[in-house]
């Protein structure tokens, strides 16, 4: 049984991605995790130092957070009667990613699913500043839901990479199953921007042909473009339903003075964007860490 967090401010965005998650797990066993966390309008060091408990102060936000989650529910049970789903409710006084965070770390969740709380654009929907933060620091699989995006059946999903790392299976096994679950096909998405494949970027190819030979898989090659832009093209251009990527471990110094691809692209996506943690740490002349 899937265990599965679904974080929510009970706005239409939350809500969204809610009912996403729930048509997307429809034929799977899965106990869903409601979460919404709050803080008070003021700030008191004793109120800081233990939330509504430790002080003597009232605290509305405690009321108003479960009568959302109570709502929340009967929401769900009245549009969603799915035997194979159960659910359960959490409220905490926290930030909302410092709340993921802890839970995912400290409790058996499979996967994080949430909605955006950007704003839309003419060509691009941007993904909110809770959600980036959240992805930068998940140690679990989180996919998050752009705003209005409608629940499709998945059958095209891409894998964008630049071969530059060598992923383990394992690192891999979430997109895997869901592929397998959804009877969905891959599609393994290169943007060559200039040069041919190095001899280790070909191994890194060949380790994940290895890896996704029990899959619908295909090799794509895209020359002439650039990042991200490219990515979102072709998703558009071939009406998939999910990009995936995994968020690489990069080193300090990486992380001042390159934009990682995952944030570029999850900043302005228009489809589901599922983003995996990598265990492998990728080689690097760079020392520091």
């Amino acid at each position: 049984m899937k265990k599965i967090l679904l974080p929510t401010d009970f706005s239409n965005n939350a809500r969204n991605a809610i009912v996403y998650a729930l048509e997307f797990f429809k034929d799977e066993k899965c106990e869903f995790h409601i979460l919404h966390t709050y803080t008070p309008t003021f700030y008191r060091l004793d109120y800081m130092m233990g939330g509504p408990t430790y002080s003597a102060i009232p605290d509305m936000g405690v009321d108003i957070a479960q009568a959302g989650l109570d709502k929340t529910l009967i929401d769900i049970k009245s549009n969603f009667d799915n035997p194979k789903h159960t659910f359960k409710t959490l409220s905490a006084f926290n930030t909302l990613t410092n709340e993921i965070i802890e839970l995912t770390e400290t409790k058996d969740f499979d996967l994080v699913v949430m909605g955006t709380q950007g704003a839309t654009g003419a060509k691009e929907i941007f993904l909110g500043s809770h959600t980036v933060n959240v992805i930068r620091k998940s140690s679990i699989p989180v996919i998050a839901i752009p705003s209005g995006y409608r629940y499709k059946t998945l059958k095209s999903v891409v894998f964008p990479t630049d071969y530059k790392s060598l992923y383990k299976k394992d690192d891999l096994q979430v997109l895997i199953d869901l592929i397998k679950t959804q009877k969905a096909k891959l599609t393994v998405l290169h943007i060559k921007e200039e040069y041919d494949l190095t001899e280790e970027q070909e191994t890194n190819k060949k380790a994940l042909a290895d890896s996704f030979k029990d899959i619908d898989h295909v090799f794509v090659e895209e020359r002439g473009k650039l990042m991200p832009e490219a990515v979102h093209e072709y998703c558009i251009a071939n009406e998939s339903e999910l990009l995936v990527m995994i968020n690489r471990r990069h080193s300090f110094l990486e992380r001042w003075l390159y934009r990682q691809n995952v944030d570029s692209i999850g900043f302005h996506t228009t489809v589901p964007f599922l983003v995996m943690r990598e265990t492998s740490q990728p080689k690097s002349k760079t020392t520091i860490s």
